[in-house]
């Protein structure tokens, strides 16, 4: 790790990251009694069983629930189940797990290739698929065997269920296994109002691995099997990729907090919210474009560069590497509509000064 700069923690002026904000008040109570007292190790306790259950019941069916620390381990351990080393794993060419794992998929497959294709606002072509499917089938050719797609995407998009329904058709057709990188699956949810099943195994999902960090927990993401036969073993996966906690009951209390108080879904429904809010400020701004439609937690921007360092020297942190180019305003559940205000009260005056 870098040396971290001393300085004093970050307050308001920041929009980077829903990973910044800290943990929900839920999430911290359920923490907390869960530390009361012992309790068994590595998973086999109380606290773990009751949050599998409760995911369960959210999703409506008999899964396999598993409890990682972050969602590089989820998404990687989870596709790696999904294919053998000589397959090959379709994603959008914006997708975390091409752009931000450092090639996690890749090794923890021994070797499965990743392959990627182009969509509209973050989204996979289904053209492209089929495209990428077909166009070679001989042997010298990694065999596509699983097509990975992120709810919300990473473009802040979220593929509705006629959407994922036909992607679903798709991936039947062609024989490839679905995995869901849903960091931010919640959003999704908040976004669309329907049922978790209707974009999940109704849809034709096989794995989702379900953020519980940007929605409000310290750490910890949850990895479910609807298809369980593809869990075979995956215990053993998460061991030796160092995933399996030794006090699992932290990281799957905080899903018991919020899934049975519901703040799960407030959560993720108020940060979207506050993007949208922000989309709605910003629109009337000369000179600022939002870049792609606001479906989830986060506003993409296009703005002058000379604006984007008068909003750091302000004090603003935000993200530029995401997005083709723009600037990235992510809200979560702990911002305010005040964080907002000062917002676009910088943005308008920085804009008023350079016209």
């Amino acid at each position: 790790m870098k040396r971290a700069d001393l300085q004093k923690p970050l307050q308001h002026h920041q929009f980077a990251s829903d990973n910044y904000a800290g943990i929900c008040p839920e999430a911290m109570q359920a923490m907390a009694e869960a530390n009361r007292g012992y309790a068994s190790s590595y998973g086999d306790d109380y606290w773990t069983g009751k949050a599998c259950e409760r995911l369960r019941e959210l999703f409506e069916t008999d899964c396999e629930v598993f409890f990682v620390f972050n969602g590089t381990a989820a998404n990687s351990l989870a596709l790696a189940s999904l294919c053998q080393s000589y397959h090959s794993i379709i994603c959008h060419e914006m997708a975390h797990i091409e752009t931000d794992e450092c090639g996690a998929s890749e090794f923890f497959s021994n070797g499965t290739k990743v392959l990627l294709v182009h969509g509209e606002n973050g989204k996979v072509d289904l053209g492209e698929i089929e495209h990428t499917v077909q166009r070679r089938t001989d042997i010298h050719y990694p065999k596509p065997r699983a097509l990975s797609i992120t709810q919300a995407t990473e473009l802040g998009t979220v593929y509705t269920v006629d959407e994922m329904q036909a992607i679903g058709e798709v991936a039947r057709r062609f024989s490839l296994r679905i995995h869901m990188d849903g960091a931010r699956f919640a959003n999704a949810i908040a976004s669309l109002n329907v049922a978790p099943k209707e974009i999940t195994w109704k849809a034709g999902v096989d794995v989702l691995c379900f953020g519980g960090t940007k929605n409000g927990f310290a750490m910890g993401e949850a990895v479910i099997f609807f298809n369980r036969e593809l869990a075979f073993e995956f215990d053993y996966r998460c061991k030796q990729a160092g995933q399996l906690a030794s006090k699992m009951r932290y990281l799957a209390a905080p899903w018991i907090g919020t899934l049975e108080s519901g703040a799960w879904l407030r959560h993720a429904a108020h940060a979207n919210a506050c993007a949208r809010k922000l989309e709605k400020e910003l629109q009337s701004i000369a000179g600022i474009r939002v870049m792609f439609p606001c479906q989830a937690n986060s506003v993409f921007l296009e703005m002058p560069p000379t604006l984007m360092e008068a909003l750091r020297n302000r004090g603003w942190h935000f993200y530029t590497f995401i997005g083709s180019g723009g600037a990235r305003f992510m809200c979560s559940w702990e911002t305010s509509d005040a964080d907002i205000a000062a917002l676009v009260k910088d943005i308008r005056e920085l804009v008023q000064q350079n016209t």
